[in-house]
């Protein structure tokens, strides 16, 4: 194991950067074509997991000046061939200079732990694989950018804020809604009270995710199928099964995901956790739908209600009475005494129109992030935590497993967000956690 208190050369350098900076950071879209960092002052990285979502993260990083890849790592040969090709045609120049010796491709997540010229991985597996390699990370001494939703259970991202935490790692959940202007805006108009005391929250992502069957096929050249398990039950090989599809992939698989409650919901409810400022707590009653409430709701401390504007047969909730003028909810819809704010992707609305101010000097900022990705890089060299820290990953992921255990057990249940404990329900306590396939564990 490496030591963890051991300073390297890279890391001196690290600390000069952000204290020449200080105390205003200069990002990487600040810099010039002539501020491109020399090799040895940028962020060596790793991108595990490059299908789907991974593949826009690592272009994300190929596109980035004070960031290098160094090391790709996939369990199918592939998608490491073709991204050591896309890689290495991006370092073209540096490796014709002789400042760049070409990416490094690994199968196994163990081996670039191993190194300890790597300083930070990029995260994108699917969903039950986040928390043993932000695991392992973190004991490497690594930073991380892990894609959301933090984790498969409540306790395994409790365990990957543990290790952050004991580690001194910098890690950004893959939320980066938090990034964006337009929910920004929103969650500061609401926390700075200008619809009032908030009574109501309307959250609009899919449902949960279900138990599935699919036939077996045959395992295809080059793919690792028993690594892609990993901790998860044993199954036959299935492309459907393991492809990252919204239709009928992993995420819709309980054994790999929540459904569209953990990948969509940790957007949405990320967002509606940061406008209440829950962002270390949340709520303390889960209400099943068709029990008090006609769809899955939340109470938190306040007496505010959150409710999951979803219907298992696409038509939506029409029980509830919306604010008038409202037929249903895109995205996030809060709702005061004194007016509401609605927000998505590119979308914001606010009624009434006059509580759209600017928000003034003594009134609470939040952080503000103009790229996720570039403002974890950043935070790397500051040593700050980003805008959206281990800890709020934790906290919003959890508020969707929560919703989803009030589907699959059908019960209503009392929760404790400071112990982070079900009250008085074994039924529902059980899912807070789930065994791992051996040999894997976390430690």
């Amino acid at each position: 194991m490496l030591n963890q208190m051991k300073v390297s050369r890279r890391d001196l350098l690290k600390g000069a950067i952000a204290a020449a900076a200080a105390p205003y950071m200069i990002t990487s879209t600040a810099l010039g074509a002539d501020a491109i960092p020399s090799a040895s002052n940028r962020l060596t990285v790793c991108d595990i997991g490059i299908g789907n979502q991974g593949s826009g993260l690592f272009g994300q990083v190929l596109g980035n000046r004070t960031a290098q890849c160094v090391a790709v790592c996939d369990v199918k040969k592939w998608v490491r061939d073709a991204s050591e090709k896309k890689a290495n045609d991006n370092y073209a120049q540096e490796r014709a200079a002789g400042t760049f010796k070409g990416v490094a491709v690994y199968s196994d997540y163990h081996d670039v732990m191993a190194r300890d010229d790597i300083d930070a991985v990029v995260i994108a597996v699917p969903d039950h694989w986040h928390a043993l390699i932000t695991i392992a990370a973190a004991k490497a001494g690594k930073d991380m950018y892990c894609e959301k939703p933090m984790a498969l259970t409540i306790r395994q991202a409790r365990a990957m804020v543990t290790a952050v935490r004991r580690y001194g790692r910098v890690y950004q959940n893959g939320s980066m809604q938090r990034s964006s202007k337009e929910f920004h805006h929103a969650c500061e108009l609401v926390r700075n009270g200008r619809i009032g005391t908030v009574k109501e929250v309307f959250v609009n992502v899919g449902g949960p995710s279900t138990e599935k069957q699919f036939p077996t096929e045959p395992i295809p050249e080059g793919m690792d199928w028993e690594f892609w398990l990993g901790p998860a039950p044993w199954s036959p090989y299935n492309g459907e099964r393991c492809s990252g599809s919204y239709s009928g992939g992993w995420r819709l698989v309980r054994d790999y995901s929540g459904g569209m409650m953990t990948d969509w919901g940790a957007h949405h409810y990320d967002i509606a956790q940061w406008g209440l400022g829950m962002d270390e707590s949340g709520p303390v009653e889960i209400f099943a739908p068709g029990k008090e409430y006609p769809t899955l709701t939340y109470k938190y401390a306040s007496g505010v209600l959150m409710h999951h504007f979803w219907s298992a047969d696409g038509n939506g909730p029409k029980q509830y009475k919306l604010p008038e003028g409202k037929n249903g909810v895109s995205g996030v819809l809060f709702v005061g005494d004194k007016g509401w704010v609605e927000v998505n992707r590119g979308y914001f609305k606010c009624f009434p129109e006059e509580i759209d101010t600017p928000i003034g000097q003594n009134e609470i900022h939040l952080y503000k992030s103009v790229a996720h990705m570039p403002d974890w890089m950043d935070c790397i060299k500051t040593r700050r935590r980003p805008i959206c820290d281990a800890e709020i990953g934790c906290r919003s992921v959890t508020v969707c497993h929560l919703g989803n255990i009030a589907y699959w057990t059908g019960q209503s249940y009392k929760w404790d967000p400071v112990k982070e404990e079900v009250i008085g329900n074994e039924e529902a306590a059980r899912w807070l956690d789930r065994p791992m396939r051996a040999p894997w564990r976390l430690s």
